[in-house]
C-alpha cells in the first residue's frame, strides 16, 4: 500500500518534469534573443549582467515539494515518519554580450 502511495505522489512530479523538457533550449543557441525569452517564460526570477556584458538568468520550472508518509506497528503508539523532499528545478540561460543571442541553456535543482 506504501508503494502505490509514493507512486501517487510522485506521479504528477515526473509529468511536470517531463513536461518542462519539451522544449529543446540548446536547439535554441544562437537563434533565440532574451526578448523571445521574456517574450515565452516572462521575466526571470533572477539576473545578473556580468562584466563582460554576458546576461545570466534563471527560471523557476517547477517548485520542490516535501512530502511525510506515516507508519506504524499495529496496535501500539509507535509512530514513524518518511520525509521525502524534492527541490525546485530551475532553467538557466546565458545570453552573448553584443546582441542577446541565446549562448547555453542549462537545467538544475536547488
Amino acid at each position: 500500500m506504501r508503494k502505490i502511495w509514493n507512486l501517487a505522489l510522485l506521479l504528477p512530479l515526473l509529468l511536470i518534469a517531463c513536461a518542462s523538457d519539451l522544449v529543446n533550449w540548446n536547439g535554441r543557441v544562437g537563434q533565440y534573443t532574451y526578448d523571445d525569452v521574456i517574450r515565452e517564460l516572462g521575466v526571470p526570477d533572477r539576473s545578473a549582467t556580468l562584466t563582460d556584458g554576458t546576461v545570466v538568468a534563471e527560471w523557476l520550472q517547477a517548485r520542490g515539494q516535501a512530502y511525510a508518509t506515516s507508519f506504524g506497528v499495529p496496535r501500539s503508539r509507535i509512530q514513524s515518519y518518511d520525509i521525502t523532499q524534492f527541490p525546485d528545478r530551475y532553467l538557466r540561460l546565458t545570453f552573448s554580450p553584443n546582441d542577446l543571442k541565446l549562448q547555453r541553456a542549462e537545467q538544475f535543482a536547488r
